[in-house]
């Protein structure tokens, strides 16, 4: 069988990873068919994974209708959600150790309710790190300003992180610190720190979507000039950011104080493109993985992304052609009077929110699942 064109991406530096999770799959042979055919190096859930999963067919009603009857829902996701990331990382397992540990993880997310607390993101990273048990897991910890102080001791601590929801540059910034602070906390206290692996997960079709509304308001009674413009920044701000990111990643790998944890062995903290499905019909649907090809990336891809990829997809490094244009993008919408920086914090909360109502759902979902498979037996 000749190289597929995501075979193709991952000779150009990029690990592909699938943003999708349900029980069948780890068990009917069709993730061990993506590893083998698309190069598939990695896999990644969220709540809303979870409550799509959790709410189609059977497939968990067994393992349910055997849990005690104490069990709060909670619990009964953390049961389920730690036995299927188990099962996908036991899977991926080859690749992690034919990569050396560069590849192959498989990522579970910490409660979106501790997204703002440091503490109880560290308690619940813990607790799911030792309850999966395996050296390819990585904990999701959402990129706020708790979150990279709980990145900071994890890392020390040597738990692989995946930091979720970045949309802004600063907010990216203080991850990349966060990470080298505790590899170097790792240092201090004698410790190793060549098998930590840790992503820094940039959302980037979303930051479109809200910069497009922006633009459509201010086209309403803009001069004419001014509407040329905006028309001109219509989708592409999200990927303009996402490359100023990987500018600040390759700026930061290049730095002495990188180059010494290198040397020590600690692997660099790779950026990851979310949510990379288009949403708009009018552009591209895989214009958010063309659009950032290049080199130490990850791109996690929903099943749908990843299809059209493999069967039109074109590769080439695109990432940082055109760092300066990146730059004159952002630029001209901040002299247009549309603030990124707004932009991306709205981002931040409306994701937050979107993943707690996610979980708030999925565990209303499996009470009532409860109820019907107690009923179903009684």
């Amino acid at each position: 069988m000749s190289p597929s064109r995501l075979h193709e991406l991952h000779e150009a530096g990029q690990s592909i990873w699938l943003d999708y999770i349900d029980r069948p799959m780890l068990f009917n042979g069709d993730l061990e068919l993506h590893i083998r055919e698309d190069a598939l190096m990695g896999m990644t859930s969220n709540p809303t994974i979870f409550e799509k999963a959790l709410a189609e067919g059977s497939a968990y009603d067994e393992q349910l209708s055997a849990a005690p009857a104490d069990h709060t829902p909670w619990e009964l996701f953390e049961a389920v959600a730690s036995d299927d990331v188990r099962r996908a990382c036991d899977i991926f397992l080859p690749v992690y150790e034919q990569t050396n540990g560069r590849d192959g993880f498989v990522s579970l997310e910490v409660s979106p309710g501790a997204a703002n607390d440091a503490e109880e993101s560290i308690a619940e990273a813990r607790r799911l790190w030792a309850l999966v048990d395996r050296p390819n897991v990585m904990i999701k910890v959402p990129g706020t300003a708790a979150g990279a102080l709980a990145v900071r001791s994890l890392i020390g601590e040597g738990i692989n992180v995946n930091i979720t929801l970045l949309f802004s540059i600063d907010a990216y910034r203080e991850v990349i610190e966060a990470h080298m602070a505790g590899l170097e906390d790792r240092l201090a206290s004698g410790r190793p720190i060549d098998r930590i692996a840790s992503v820094a997960s940039f959302f980037v079709s979303r930051v479109d979507t809200e910069g497009d509304r922006r633009i459509a308001s201010r086209l309403a009674d803009a001069s004419p000039g001014e509407s040329g413009r905006l028309r001109a920044l219509e989708g592409r701000l999200a990927i303009a950011n996402a490359q100023l990111a990987y500018a600040l990643f390759r700026d930061t790998v290049a730095t002495d104080r990188w180059q010494a944890l290198a040397a020590r062995g600690a692997r660099v903290q790779r950026p990851l493109w979310a949510s990379t499905s288009t949403k708009n019909p009018a552009y591209r649907d895989v214009r958010y993985v063309e659009e950032l090809i290049g080199p130490d990336t990850v791109n996690t891809l929903p099943p749908k992304t990843l299809e059209a990829f493999k069967d039109h997809g074109v590769v080439r490094r695109t990432v940082d052609a055109d760092i300066p244009g990146a730059r004159a993008v952002v630029d001209e919408l901040d002299a247009l009077g549309i603030s990124l920086e707004d932009i991306t914090r709205v981002l931040l909360i409306e994701g937050l929110a979107s993943f707690g109502q996610s979980f708030d759902e999925l565990l209303a979902g499996l009470e009532r699942k409860m109820r019907a498979l107690t009923h179903a037996s009684s």
